[in-house]
């Protein structure tokens, strides 16, 4: 049964998304909140400057109501509730910062130390409802391969602090062509699907399924020539679940192999930008990663489905060494 409503949920969630879609995006036509390119940007990308962004915000909406309207008990379990307030909570972030970049019509939106102090209270919030309401919450962690649990004590929160970070902005970075993260967040909350049912944690692989279904919907809207971008809004929202359920899965150190792809994108742009402050050249031709390969003459699609194929070998590593 537990089996039967994973499934269901994933078919809901997807199919409120085909519905949605359609009229969402003329509305966001409608009220102009369209995506500003970068005037440094690549000279390919600028006649997307005016697809609606936010889209985020559908796949947000879709997965919550198919999470909790088919599984009303879920509104009793801190677990689930823990998962939607960063889920929501991130996203709320990515909105106010897509908000002021449409409003303005510019690239800055929200200043970037205001960015990170409100993802830094929404981890150190969730760490501590988590002590508060999850009665097993512990800060032991397991070591992939030998099966050895490490108790991190009081370094446990610092932990969950640079999850979160982290991966809300390595998605945030990744999302640079079209559907590239809606497809690398597919294949990245895969894998924990399966860690959730082998814990039977049946309420955490319904959530993670749901959130495949919608972003399977989205990505219909967001492939190539993408309809509609997820905008920071949908962004952060990921990288907040996908740390979410590495954390409610025990497997955080699992994260940093199966979110391969986004460490890739994040690693290029701190190189790039210490190799720039401190020896004054370039490393790759453009950061993130994924417009360098555009640089080298490689098109759109090329790049997006390459990075999805390391991305699902990441997963498919990440699944093996989480369950030998």
């Amino acid at each position: 049964m537990d089996f039967i409503k994973v499934i269901l949920n994933f078919a809901v969630a997807f199919i409120l998304m085909m519905l949605v879609m359609p009229k969402f995006i003329p509305y966001l036509h409608k009220i102009k909140f369209g995506q500003v390119e970068r005037e440094e940007g690549l000279e390919s990308h600028k006649y997307k400057g005016g697809t609606p962004t936010m889209g985020g915000l559908a796949f947000i909406i879709c997965t919550v109501l198919s999470v909790y309207v088919l599984n009303i008990s879920f509104i009793q379990s801190p677990v689930i509730n823990l998962i939607t307030f960063v889920f929501v909570g991130y996203g709320l972030i990515g909105f106010l910062d897509d908000y002021l970049i449409v409003v303005k019509h510019s690239n800055v939106g929200l200043k970037p130390l205001y960015k990170y102090a409100l993802q830094s209270v929404l981890a150190i919030a969730f760490y501590l409802l988590a002590v508060r309401f999850v009665p097993d919450f512990t800060s032991v962690i397991m070591i992939p391969i030998i099966h050895y649990e490490l108790d991190l004590s009081i370094f446990y929160p610092v932990l969950i602090y640079f999850m979160f970070a982290s991966e809300s902005n390595a998605v945030n970075l990744t999302d640079g062509l079209d559907g590239l993260a809606t497809g690398l967040m597919i294949v990245a909350i895969a894998p924990f699907v399966i860690f959730a049912i082998m814990c039977h944690q049946y309420d955490v692989a319904i959530y993670a399924m749901a959130l495949i279904g919608a972003l399977a919907g989205f990505m219909y809207f967001n492939f190539h020539p993408a309809r509609i971008f997820m905008g920071d809004c949908g962004s952060l929202s990921l990288g907040g679940i996908l740390a979410a359920l590495a954390i409610f899965t025990k497997q955080e150190l699992l994260l940093i192999l199966i979110g391969g792809v986004f460490l890739m994108e994040t690693l290029s742009v701190i190189i790039q930008v210490v190799s720039f402050k401190t020896r004054g050249k370039r490393v790759f031709k453009m950061a993130p990663i994924h417009h360098h390969f555009e640089m080298l003459g490689w098109n759109e699609q090329q790049v997006v489905i390459s990075f999805w194929f390391v991305g699902f070998i990441c997963g498919i590593i990440g699944v093996l060494l989480g369950v030998i």
